[in-house]
Order: C-alpha cells, then sequence, then structure tokens
C-alpha cells in the first residue's frame, strides 16, 4: 500500500453535505459522479495532498443506504493506493483478510477498488484503489 487514496464518508444528502464540506474546505468538490453498481453518486474534494468522497445513496438497497440505516451519517471507509491491485488482495487473504471482491471492479474516479471486510480489519471497512491505466 502506497498511501491513502481518500477517506469515504457516508451522507444522507449530497447536495446539502456539500455545502457544509465546501464550507470546511473552502473550495468546492473537483468531480460528481455516479456508480451505479454501487447505487452510489459521489463528491471528490481534494484537501491539500488529501481527498475526501461523499457517499450518498442512489437506491434504498445499496451498501451506503444500509450503512446509513445501521450506523448513520458518518465514515465509512478509507480507502488506500495500491501499485497492482490483484497482488495486494492475493496477499493480503494469504495473510488472512476477508476480501468482500475478490475480482478488482470499477469504482468511482478512474479507479478499480476491492474491499476488505471490517470483521478482519478491526472494524474498519478497507477499499484498495488502483488507478485504471
Amino acid at each position: 500500500m502506497k498511501k491513502i487514496e481518500h477517506i469515504g464518508i457516508a451522507v444522507n444528502d449530497l447536495e446539502t453535505s456539500n455545502l457544509i464540506f465546501e464550507k470546511l474546505f473552502g473550495a468546492a468538490p473537483y468531480k460528481f459522479e455516479e456508480v451505479e453498481s454501487e447505487g452510489v453518486t459521489t463528491s471528490f474534494f481534494n484537501v491539500g495532498p488529501n481527498k475526501i468522497e461523499l457517499l450518498a445513496a442512489t437506491n434504498p438497497d445499496s451498501p451506503i443506504a444500509k450503512f446509513i440505516a445501521k450506523k448513520g451519517e458518518g465514515i465509512h471507509h478509507i480507502a488506500f493506493d495500491v501499485e497492482d491491485i490483484v497482488l495486494e488482495i492475493e496477499r493480503l487473504k494469504k495473510e488472512g483478510f476477508v476480501v468482500l471482491n475478490e475480482v478488482p471492479k470499477k469504482g468511482a474516479d478512474n479507479k478499480l477498488v476491492a474491499f476488505l471486510h471490517p470483521k478482519s480489519t478491526n472494524g474498519v471497512l478497507i477499499e484498495l484503489c488502483q488507478e485504471i491505466r
């Protein structure tokens, strides 16, 4: 893992939350994107060298909708940038981590993504991200 790629925050209303975070960061989101496969709409903010992703559900069955129903709005995941997501998935499986999707899938912001189950990472959902080349 090379660095923290972004921190994902689950929100009920993307428009309202964007206004809050614009005031907090002093800048508007640099990108909006819908990820149909995950049932979310996202916005991304640059904060110095870091990124924050806001995620709002587009349907009541999406993972974000279920997360908010159970835990409320807040930090949903921490994403790490990796050089080779396939090799990293294999390495982490050998280390005993539970991988939620063993085949990387297309995520937001031009990334291939895979997730580690929070049960194997002290309650934190971990996302692995590799830039699509």
